[in-house]
């Protein structure tokens, strides 16, 4: 109930828009996009930064969130996800970024281990003109130093202290220098002991953690920013006032002077006299959009100011077309923009100290026009049911037809991105994205996607099929076995030479230990151990008296070819019909090729694709798909990376 107000996606009305103001990529929460908290944390700190009722330090700002966190605990992929939706959030789909829509400030209660990881997304956010706080962490025992972690103990990013409510430093309170970087941390501390905030159920809780002292921090910059609008999106200077209005404690034992140490930063977090100390010299640029014809008021449309000086700024239009931005003085130059229309422009637009400037613009509306093509697959066959959409233009994608075809009746003149993203199975068709512009005239764009690719660059492809039958017989049998054999010539997996390899009866072949007992595939990546895996066909199979696994190596030294092949493997589930299929390991190049010469099931109940060693990178071909067809083949190529 105290939060709920100040909801960016609170209509007023009883309803509520989730699209670009709630983002859960962990899935924990309702698929509409309907937020949701099954820790508390959350709440917890968003209560700090803007609560109702003399909780929150910012009450009347307004907050959106990315749930990073699945509970507990937080995965590296859903913190980037997170990262990355704060500087242009989306839609429930992950669709259409809005870089517009991007908070002023972010919050980050988390953290760990001392490396770079998220440091990018940090520098981006400061790019951008987000700033950032983050908890310098809650390993501290009030002595030990160089107990703060990343990502607050990196230089990049401004760590947070906590300190109790008689004055003294917390006993977690981690404190610096980094051992990530040497710099100096935390930047400043703030309250972080018995801090009483909002709960779900409605209710409030009492919380201490270096978690608790950074949300005051942010709201404070709320404070800071709301109080003197000409440092909106400036971090370094907001920083630098930060610092400045904080209240010295003499603490060296970890380094530092008594007015900058590793014990406090910058000290005690004061905000009233960082604004006092701060530039309010704003002027205020308003003015109204409207359409060039008729005289209606264009809401959504953005607005942009730009300043050798000050950067850029950036605000949407309300619904009656208005648009307010503080600006520090200066000179501006101002463009506007909104779909089906021209843009506008204003240049030396003169913002002077607290002075008030008006500044309306009439766009006159653009023709649209007919978007067609055809979207062919890796092979250049037309790949039906893949999904198309165009960024920029309020249209639902559309889906290709069994011709590959696909229609957007009206597309108005403009600049825009067009994505293609193949329909599950993607096999080895991966997602196109490029630069489509809609001028005087229908488009036709054609589009081939590119051969799909992880991390690491490996990219698959269908290859000719091309059997070779094995010579040599491979000492394995039964259920659940496993052996190691020797290969002819080094087999490189994801950059790391190898000279001998595991063979397992599940379809399995592994470089860094056996894989038994494997029965159950899953999905890639898996963090099951061992990793570092080809799963030809990983699935539940078993070698009775009909079945074999053998080898063979053709061709002469330094473009031979070595094939593992297993012949007539069983299905241990008692699926009718058995498998033979085999991985070539290519000397010359490096490739490795899966080939199909019979499949009972077509793979529906296999996993097929490559991993890496430590289980963070895999390309997977399919999983439980029937999609493999007799006679068929797939080649991996191997990455730069």
């Amino acid at each position: 109930p105290d939060l709920v107000a100040q909801y960016r996606g609170n209509n007023g009305d009883g309803t509520f828009t989730h699209d670009y103001n709630f983002y859960d990529p962990s899935g924990t929460c309702p698929s509409d996009g309907t937020p949701c908290d099954n820790n508390g944390h959350g709440t917890h700190t968003m209560g700090t930064m803007v609560g109702k009722h003399g909780i929150g330090v910012a009450p009347n700002a307004t907050w959106i969130a990315a749930k990073g966190c699945e509970a507990s605990s937080c995965s590296d992929t859903n913190l980037l996800a997170a990262g990355q939706w704060i500087l242009a959030p989306t839609d429930h789909t992950g669709r259409n970024p809005r870089p517009d829509l991007a908070p002023n400030i972010v919050n980050n209660s988390w953290g760990g281990g001392d490396t770079t990881f998220y440091q990018d997304i940090v520098q981006s956010w400061n790019a951008a003109g987000i700033f950032e706080a983050f908890a310098a962490g809650n390993d501290g025992d009030g002595v030990t130093c160089s107990t703060a972690h990343a990502p607050g103990s990196q230089e990049t990013s401004y760590g947070v202290g906590a300190y109790n409510s008689t004055g003294t430093i917390a006993s977690f309170s981690g404190f610096g220098p980094s051992l990530v970087d040497g710099s100096m941390k935390p930047n400043i501390s703030a309250p972080g002991v018995a801090v009483e905030s909002t709960w779900p159920g409605s209710s409030y809780n009492t919380e201490s953690g270096t978690s608790m002292a950074t949300p005051h921090v942010a709201g404070a910059v709320a404070l800071l920013w709301s109080a003197a609008p000409s440092l909106i999106g400036n971090i370094d200077e907001t920083r630098d006032l930060l610092d400045e209005g904080a209240r010295d404690v003499d603490d060296t034992h970890c380094g530092g002077t008594a007015d900058v140490n590793n014990v406090w930063g910058q000290g005690k977090l004061d905000i009233l006299a960082s604004v006092d100390k701060a530039p309010h010299t704003a002027g205020t640029v308003t003015g109204k959009v409207t359409d060039k014809a008729t005289g209606a008021a264009l809401s959504g449309v953005l607005v942009k100011a730009t300043n050798a000086d000050s950067g850029n700024r950036t605000v949407s239009t309300g619904t009656d077309g208005s648009y307010s931005l503080s600006l520090a003085p200066g000179t501006y130059d101002f463009t506007v923009g909104g779909y089906g229309y021209a843009d506008g422009s204003a240049t030396g637009v003169a913002v002077t100290e607290n002075g008030s400037v008006t500044e309306d613009f009439a766009l006159a509306a653009v023709a649209a026009h007919k978007v067609t093509g055809t979207v062919l697959d890796v092979t250049g066959k037309p790949l039906a049911g893949a999904s198309v959409e165009v960024t920029g233009a309020p249209v639902a994608p559309v889906t290709t037809n069994a011709k590959g075809a696909y229609t957007f009746p009206k597309i108005a003149e403009g600049k825009y991105t067009l994505t293609v993203r193949p329909a599950a199975p993607t096999l080895c068709n991966g997602v196109y994205s490029g630069a489509a512009t809609v001028a005087a005239g229908d488009l036709t764009k054609d589009v081939r996607v590119p051969a799909r690719s992880d991390a690491t660059g490996n990219s698959c492809a269908p290859a000719a099929y091309s059997w070779i039958a094995g010579t040599k017989k491979v000492a394995l049998s039964g259920d659940e076995d496993a052996t190691t054999i020797a290969l002819p010539f080094s087999v490189k997996h994801y950059g790391v030479g190898y000279s001998t390899a595991s063979v397992t009866t599940d379809g399995l072949v592994n470089f860094l230990a056996p894989r038994v007992g494997d029965y159950t595939n899953t999905a890639l990546p898996t963090v099951r151990n061992p990793n570092g895996f080809i799963a030809p066909l990983w699935d539940d199979l078993t070698l009775d008296k009909k079945s074999s696994v053998q080898t063979a190596t053709t061709g002469t030294k330094g473009s031979r070819t070595f094939a593992v092949v297993w012949n007539d493997a069983a299905y241990a589930t008692g699926t009718t019909g058995r498998a033979t299929f085999e991985v070539l390991f290519d000397e010359a190049t490096g490739a490795v090729t899966l080939q199909y010469k019979s499949v009972a099931d077509h793979g529906a109940g296999a996993t097929v694709g490559i991993q890496n060693q430590a289980g963070s990178d895999a390309l997977q071909y399919s999983f439980d798909q029937s999609v493999l067809t007799d006679g068929s083949a797939v080649r991996f190529t191997q990455g730069a990376k």
